[in-house]
């Protein structure tokens, strides 16, 4: 692991991935509960950032309270959170296509944004922007009503996120910008991403939980989003390795990290005897 030092040692709002960092689907990678409990413990924050859009936050204060952890609405930002706060301040009196899940549609809709889930025959009508989300409910009807859309280029198209592909416990699935991949085979577009590696969501942390950048450590298991949202917001990151991105990488990336260790587990180890 990368030197743990006096200003690892102090940090106090601790914002994680989710996916591959702590947790794979319903099970918690090891080491990540102990880890999050000695954050508590010490008089700490922990804030969990997503780009996994396919739930919304209540979703996930449901799911990790089941999971034996205790938290509240305050303990998550999600690309989808941060994607509405987005089209709420742009878009307020539009009407907006999203292609997501059921979930991501309620919280937008929670923002009082106007949705739509389809595109009419001839053209885009009252549509002004597309958003697109990390979809699990994903249908060709819903591939080929963006394609319609898209053509018509005064409207505008965000995604949540850029990430390629989604931690399982099998593997991996596409996520987002693999779904905007395809998208951009066929309509020549892309989206402006909202989530990481945006640091929309770092500050947005930092600002309702009152403290400095100097606290603040992302750790994440993917280096040109997780990483590389803590660099553009300016603050110091943790890499982890049971995810996407493998210690190799660390040599050829854009997106280097102040620290990095194989396991939330090793991180805890190490922070525990500090």
């Amino acid at each position: 692991m990368q030197y743990i030092n006096d200003a690892l040692k102090s940090k106090k709002l601790f914002l994680l991935d989710i996916d591959g960092t702590v947790s794979l689907d319903a099970d918690w990678i090891d080491g990540a509960l102990d880890f999050l409990n000695l954050v508590k413990k010490r008089g700490g924050k922990y804030v969990f950032i997503t780009n996994n859009s396919t739930k919304g936050i209540e979703d996930y204060v449901e799911k990790y309270t089941k999971m034996g952890l205790k938290v509240d609405r305050s303990n998550f930002l999600t690309a989808g959170y941060v994607t509405a706060h987005f089209l709420k301040e742009h878009h307020e009196q539009d009407l907006l296509y999203v292609l997501g899940t059921k979930s991501f549609i309620r919280e937008l809709k929670s923002f009082g944004l106007s949705v739509t889930e389809t595109v009419p025959e001839e053209g885009p009508g009252n549509i002004k922007a597309a958003v697109v989300g990390f979809d699990s409910e994903l249908t060709y009807q819903k591939v080929t009503d963006i394609c319609r859309l898209l053509t018509a280029e005064d409207v505008k198209y965000y995604a949540t996120n850029r990430d390629l592909a989604c931690p399982v416990s099998f593997g991996f699935i596409p996520d987002c910008g693999a779904i905007c991949g395809m998208i951009a085979c066929a309509a020549g577009r892309e989206p402006e991403y909202l989530g990481k590696p945006n640091p929309m969501m770092v500050t947005m942390a930092a600002e309702e939980n009152g403290y400095r950048k100097e606290d603040i450590l992302v750790i994440g298991d993917r280096l040109y989003t997780d990483i590389a949202c803590g660099l553009n917001a300016g603050v110091d990151t943790l890499a982890v390795f049971t995810g996407e991105a493998k210690e190799e990488d660390l040599k050829t990336t854009e997106f280097p990290p102040e620290y990095y260790c194989g396991t939330i587990k090793e991180l805890y180890d190490l922070l525990k005897c500090t």
